[in-house]
């Protein structure tokens, strides 16, 4: 996860001209609401994973861990990892925890800690926001840098808690919501960590931005698990007005778009939505979340279909899998 940001910073201190790929990439749409948002005031909490479909066709596992120290907590992962990947997981003191990465960021310490060892013990070992956002900032290396959305069930608090290397943000809410889309926050972060272009409307995050800001204002008080379900296999395109599946829909479709996405994809590149997940307090208080493989809004990804539309890309042919869409189904930890 932290291979680019690793090489751009090595790059840039060796005076080295990086590949195009060394870059951050847009990964994930996801929110997470409480109070006067959400159906019963208490909290709800989605994500979907954005990546490459030769990874993201393998990225239907979930972890159901019960560790000699710690919470017993459960997660989506991917085969070989010991912490979710993309992020999203609860735990048995009600702490549900998700993320989604920081577009264009650089800056990393090889002298800290691997964000991957941040993120299983923030998911392992907290009880409360406070002791995420601790696990988070000790030995923060800026590696996998994200804006990563809390929420403490049993308390009723959500918070967003921006993680970039030099600059670092937490703010909480007991009323409202966080949206994440790979957008930076803080505008210092913005200006002194990523070359992000915060007023291009059409680029993927900020399009996504505008559209979870549509959706938590139109459904305010009505806002459940099964509207976070619809959400996430939203076709909106917020810059052209159109419902039409891309890189700018939070059910994300890069293979159908022609403009790709950024120095992450190419045009018509093999990725986008590969997965989501739902909760809420009242499913978090039984270790138990939705879950739906492929993508949300049903749509199945052929890849020798696509290959043949696209042999550029023939390459990806050896491994390359057919990624269909699976219904909604309840996942939940052994007791």
């Amino acid at each position: 996860m932290e291979w680019s940001y690793y090489v751009d910073q090595y790059d840039r201190a060796h005076k080295i001209a990086s590949l195009p790929t060394v870059t951050a990439g847009d990964h994930c749409s996801a929110f997470v609401a409480i109070g006067s948002y959400t159906k019963d005031g208490g909290v709800v909490i989605a994500h979907n994973n954005w990546t490459s479909y030769l990874d993201g066709a393998r990225w239907t596992m979930v972890f159901d861990i019960v560790p000699a120290r710690g919470y017993h907590f459960v997660m989506d992962g991917l085969p070989g990892l010991i912490h979710s990947g993309d992020d999203f997981g609860l735990n048995t003191a009600g702490i549900v925890i998700t993320e989604t990465t920081i577009t264009g960021f650089h800056g990393f310490d090889s002298n800290g800690v691997p964000e991957f060892v941040r993120a299983r013990k923030a998911m392992q070992y907290s009880a409360s926001i406070d002791d995420v956002a601790r696990i988070f900032k000790e030995g923060n290396n800026g590696g996998y840098a994200n804006d990563w959305l809390i929420a403490d069930t049993r308390k009723g608090e959500i918070a967003s808690l921006e993680l970039g290397l030099k600059n670092v943000t937490l703010d909480r809410k007991t009323d409202g919501y966080f949206v994440g889309s790979n957008f930076p926050i803080s505008p210092k972060l913005a200006a002194e960590e990523t070359d992000f272009p915060v007023d291009d409307p059409g680029v993927s995050a900020n399009a996504r931005r505008r559209r979870w800001e549509q959706l938590m204002a139109e459904n305010k008080g009505k806002i459940d698990v099964t509207l976070a379900e619809q959400f996430l296999a939203d076709h909106v395109d917020s810059f052209s007005g159109k419902t039409e599946p891309s890189e700018r829909t939070l059910c994300g479709h890069v293979d159908l778009s022609p403009r790709g996405m950024g120095s992450w994809q190419t045009p018509f590149g093999t990725a986008g939505a590969v997965q989501n997940k739902a909760t809420d307090t009242q499913m978090a208080a039984k270790m138990e979340f939705t879950a739906a493989a492929g993508h949300a809004c049903g749509m199945d990804f052929l890849a020798a279909k696509h290959l043949h539309q696209h042999p550029e890309q023939s390459w990806e042919k050896p491994e390359l899998r057919d990624m269909k869409a699976y219904p909604w189904t309840t996942i939940a930890a052994q007791k």
